[in-house]
C-alpha cells in the first residue's frame, strides 16, 4: 500500500478536512504532503523516565491539527518554522539521534505527516534503529489513524488538556475534543499495556498523559484527573504541568494571559493526592519560561557536511 494517498482526501485527524495535499492544497494543520521539521536534537525536558540523564531524541515537525491559541510552540504549529525532510533523510534522522545516545525516538507533533513518518520509521528499524518510540501528541487524534501505528509506538505520550467543550472551543476550535481524546487514550492503552520500565527507571513501554493546567481552570483540571483515575487507574502514569506560559499571541484572551499561580498548581496536585493517584508526575517550581521552549533552528534537519 502506498501510504501517502492518504493524503488525498486528507482524514488523518478528526479535523477531516478532506484536501488532497499531495496536490499542494493544505487543511488545518496547514501542511502540505511535504514533510516539514524544525529540531531533531536530544531533549532533556520531557519526564525524568522519557528524558533521563542522555537526553530524548525530539523529532519536531511543522503544523498541528490543534494549534490551541495558547501553545508554546507557536512558530512550528503554525508552520512559520520548518524545512522540508525527505522520507529517507527521516530515517537517517532517527538513526543519528541513536547514535548520539537518545534513549528514544520523540515524534512531536507527526500525525499531519504520519503516511510519510510510517515508513520512515519501518526502514530505520530494518536499518538497526532498536530505542523506543514515543508518540508526542495533543491527543486530537482519531483511532484508525492511531492503529496504523500499531507495532511502532512503544510509549504515548499524549494531552488531556480538557473536560469541558467550551474550553476546548475557546481554545482549541474544537468542541469535540474531550470525547474525541477518551477514544484515543483507550486505543493507546489497548495497544501498549501496562508500563514497563527498564532497571534505570527509562520507559520501555506504556502510556504517560499530560495535563498542562491553565490559569483560572482549576475545576476543568480537577475533572481531568479524576476523568484518568476513574477510567484507567494505574494503567496509565499522568504528568501534571505548571509550565504553562503566557506568550504574547494569548494577550487576546485576557483571562489566561498570566501565569498558574502556587496556589492553582497546589491545589490540583492535592487533587490528584485525594484521589488515591500514585503515578504522577509533578513540576517543581520555576518551570514557568520561554528557556523551556527549545530553539527552532533547524539544528538535526538537514544532513552534516
Amino acid at each position: 500500500m502506498d501510504r501517502t494517498e492518504l493524503y488525498r482526501n486528507c482524514c488523518l485527524c478528526p479535523r477531516e478536512c478532506k484536501v488532497d495535499r499531495r496536490a499542494g492544497k493544505t487543511g488545518f494543520c496547514g501542511m502540505t504532503s511535504e514533510v516539514m521539521a524544525a529540531r531533531a536534537a536530544l531533549h532533556f525536558w520531557e519526564e525524568p523516565c522519557i528524558s533521563g540523564t542522555e537526553g530524548s531524541g525530539a523529532v519536531f515537525f511543522s503544523g498541528c491539527t490543534l494549534r490551541c491559541v495558547f501553545c508554546q510552540n507557536h512558530e512550528i504549529a503554525a508552520g512559520a518554522v520548518g524545512k522540508p525532510v525527505t522520507e529517507e533523510r527521516l530515517s537517517r534522522i532517527f538513526l543519528e539521534l541513536q547514535e548520539k545516545g537518545a534513549n528514544n525516538i520523540n515524534l512531536v507533533t507527526a500525525t499531519q505527516f504520519l503516511p510519510t513518518v510510517i515508513p520512515a520509521l519501518q526502514h530505520a528499524k530494518k536499518m538497526g534503529l532498536t530505542i523506543p518510540i514515543v508518540y508526542n501528541t495533543g491527543g486530537y487524534e482519531k483511532v484508525e489513524t492511531l492503529r496504523l501505528l500499531e507495532e511502532l509506538v512503544d510509549i504515548w505520550l499524549p494531552d488531556c488538556k480538557y473536560r469541558s467543550a467550551e474550553l476546548a472551543a475557546r481554545y482549541s476550535r474544537a468542541a469535540d475534543y474531550p470525547e474525541t481524546v477518551k477514544t484515543a487514550l483507550t486505543e493507546m492503552v489497548r495497544q501498549t499495556g501496562a508500563p514497563l520500565f527498564d532497571r534505570r527507571g527509562m520507559m520501555k513501554k506504556g502510556v504517560i498523559v499530560r495535563h498542562l493546567v491553565l490559569p483560572g481552570c482549576v475545576s476543568d483540571s480537577k475533572d481531568v484527573l479524576e476523568y484518568l483515575w476513574d477510567t484507567f487507574g494505574n494503567q496509565i502514569y499522568v504528568s501534571i504541568m505548571s509550565q504553562y506560559t503566557p506568550l504574547p499571541h494569548v494577550a487576546a484572551y485576557p483571562e489566561i494571559n498570566r501565569k498558574v499561580t502556587d496556589e492553582e498548581y497546589e491545589e490540583i496536585v492535592d487533587y490528584a493526592r485525594f484521589l488515591g493517584m500514585s503515578q504522577v508526575y509533578i513540576q517543581e517550581g520555576g518551570c514557568v519560561g520561554e528557556s523551556f521552549i527549545p530553539p527552532f533552528n533547524y539544528e538535526g534537519i538537514e544532513r552534516n557536511v
